[in-house]
């Protein structure tokens, strides 16, 4: 059986990704999706923190990055964090389809999942839940953002309910807080649950909230 330290790198239908499967009988789906430059590998030091009834998949971005790493939109020198939803769109389409093909032959539930994404891969995140609500369970954006035009569709989406854990450092230089405070604002006007954490951090998760995602994703 994999574990969250060593879990098996997997292809299927062109997609990359890791896998570490659940144990127990409560089963649920949990995605994991790297940032800017990362890859299926980035996020697994999180895996360790979830709970092992949680089968959890990470995959790889579909645009190389020429520096190294890899993305979830067409590469547009000088645009870091200013990703759009119809530029993210093509990303959370495929990936849907991915999902729902691969739950099928393998014999997985991913009705509904839960996601969990970093940076560009929160303002992923953000997109699927915006464009297929009814299949995202909880949602996590660490060190993240809403897309540039996902404001404007969360005002006419309502999220009743969702539960959504939000992450931010106070000292993140490369994607304010201010937008992920903005993203929590528009997030409870929408109806969801929301859990914020923020921290004297940077681009990065501080320990505190790392201790209070554990706890958002405890509830399986």
């Amino acid at each position: 059986m994999p574990n969250a330290t060593d879990p098996q790198l997997l292809v299927f239908k062109n997609w990359t990704f890791r896998l570490r499967e659940a144990r127990g009988k409560s089963k649920r789906l949990l995605i994991l999706l790297h940032g800017w430059m990362g890859d299926e590998n980035s996020m697994w030091v999180l895996a360790r923190k979830l709970s092992p009834k949680y089968t959890i998949l990470g995959p790889r971005g579909p645009f190389p990055v020429a520096e190294g790493g890899y993305s979830w939109r067409k590469i547009k020198p000088g645009t870091f964090g200013t990703s759009s939803l119809e530029e993210l769109r093509p990303s959370a389409e495929a990936l849907l389809k991915f999902l729902d093909d691969w739950s099928l032959f393998v014999g997985v539930n991913a009705d509904q999942f839960d996601v969990m994404g970093f940076s560009q891969g929160a303002a992923l995140a953000y997109s699927m839940v915006l464009l297929y609500p009814e299949r995202i369970r909880h949602l996590a954006a660490l060190s993240g953002f809403l897309p540039e035009d996902g404001e404007t569709l969360l005002s006419a989406t309502r999220l009743q309910n969702k539960a959504v854990f939000i992450a931010h450092g106070r000292q993140d230089e490369l994607i304010s807080v201010e937008r992920a405070r903005r993203a929590e604002t528009h997030l409870r006007e929408s109806g969801a649950q929301v859990t914020y954490c923020e921290s004297d951090a940077g681009h990065k998760v501080s320990k505190e909230c790392l201790s209070e995602m554990e706890r958002f994703f405890g509830r399986v």
